[in-house]
């Protein structure tokens, strides 16, 4: 007992405290998240309008999220991640106050893309901060602590969410927004260049010409391989609860059940996980590993076929292959970069995410509705063996220090 405690407490050791204040800030920010996951419930239940027009409407959040990533990447470089990420949470809290007011279908749409942009080139500016809080030696667990509060808060948001939606659905907006706002001002009050010392003053402009991200070509590979593997990752919430109600007739009370079992055994275990394998410097190799697990663990659906019991286990297998692959796959892009050039990577990275997140559920729900979900698992399984082979490609192809 006393040595599993141990390594709990290495593993949360040693990290800046700027990187904790960053979580804390990005705890706040998340624990707000309401209106995305409600959109489509907010525009068909209350304004009426139709499941079509709905989806199109998250299409174009997703357009604006792929926009904001790129803009955020860029922008941060120019000015700064500490001046993007409080310019982007106090407009993009302004922005929610707005939608939230808005009832005619253009407008809406207008309002949605502006928001997606805003609320996606902060996370290029975020990421770039963590790298520049964080040591090589604890900069994996510092993403790690990232991912635990970016967990935690979602899951808050989505509780507080449901509760607040069910009693009015445009206080979701304002308690959206509002959290935003105070983000921005705890950001403001613990991580200003006056108040925190690891947040430069300004911008220095670069002594010499660095390597752009676009002419990076390993680094390219990377970033598509970086979206094959988010579209299969994401159907574990799109495609999937879809399979567990229709599939293995499961209720929608077991199914909240299974889908929490994810978040727990992330924020439970992947920390310690993280502090034992870092200093290994096997990046590639975790998320080669973790990779193929994600795959698996669709694949089980058809080699367990009809066994309700099979939903435990696919979870617990894909938890593992998110572990072992998302905290290693930050370690590896940051390893490509400078001071001068890390918002743009961090923005192609941040865009490959959102990309993902568009094109993996609409194709998945595609395949699903017309060839069945026996052969949408299939097809996932094959996508991330062809992803795992590109990263090993990859890894064949760069330095033993950096693979």
């Amino acid at each position: 007992m006393k040595r599993v405690t141990n390594l709990y407490k290495n593993a949360y050791s040693g990290i800046s405290p700027a990187s904790w204040w960053l979580s804390l800030v990005m705890l706040v920010n998340r624990s707000g998240t309401m209106v995305v996951p409600f959109m489509t419930l907010y525009l068909t239940q209350t304004l009426n309008y139709s499941i079509g027009q709905a989806g199109l409407v998250m299409g174009v959040f997703g357009m604006g999220a792929v926009c904001g990533g790129f803009l955020g990447g860029k922008l941060t470089d120019k000015f700064g991640f500490y001046n993007i990420q409080l310019g982007a949470l106090i407009c993009g809290g302004i922005m929610f106050l707005v939608l939230g007011q808005m009832a005619s279908f253009p407008a809406i749409c207008i309002c949605t893309f502006v928001l997606a942009v805003l609320n996606d080139s902060f996370r290029p500016a975020n990421a770039t901060a963590i790298a520049e809080y964080s040591t090589e030696e604890n900069r994996t667990r510092s993403y790690s602590v990232n991912r635990l509060a970016i967990n935690v808060g979602w899951a808050l948001g989505g509780a507080l969410g449901g509760i607040i939606a069910s009693k009015n659905y445009h206080l979701i907006f304002w308690v959206d927004g509002f959290t935003n706002i105070g983000a921005a001002i705890l950001l403001r009050a613990v991580l200003s260049p006056k108040r925190n010392s690891q947040t430069p003053a300004k911008k220095e402009k670069p002594v010499i010409k660095t390597r752009s991200a676009y002419q990076d070509k390993m680094y390219l590979v990377f970033i598509l391989l970086t979206v094959l593997f988010g579209c299969t990752f994401f159907q574990l919430f799109s495609t999937l609860p879809v399979f567990y109600n229709q599939g293995l007739h499961l209720t929608p009370m077991f199914i909240g059940f299974i889908m929490a079992i994810n978040g727990v055994l992330v924020a439970a275990f992947e920390m310690a996980i993280v502090f034992t394998l870092e200093r290994r410097n096997k990046n590639l190799t975790y998320i080669i590993t973790g990779t193929l697990l994600c795959g698996l663990s669709f694949v089980t659906f058809n080699l367990f076929a009809g066994m309700q019991w099979v939903a435990v286990l696919a979870v617990l297998v894909v938890t593992a292959g998110e572990i072992l692959s998302m905290p290693f796959m930050n370690t590896f892009w940051v390893s490509r970069t400078n001071a001068d050039n890390r918002g743009q990577y961090a923005g192609l990275y941040t865009a490959a995410w959102s990309i993902a997140q568009v094109v993996g559920p609409a194709v998945g729900a595609q395949i699903a509705q017309h060839l069945g979900f026996d052969t949408l698992w299939w097809t996932v399984g094959c996508v991330s063996v062809i992803t795992a082979i590109g990263f090993r490609l990859v890894q064949i192809r760069m330095k033993p220090i950096i693979a």
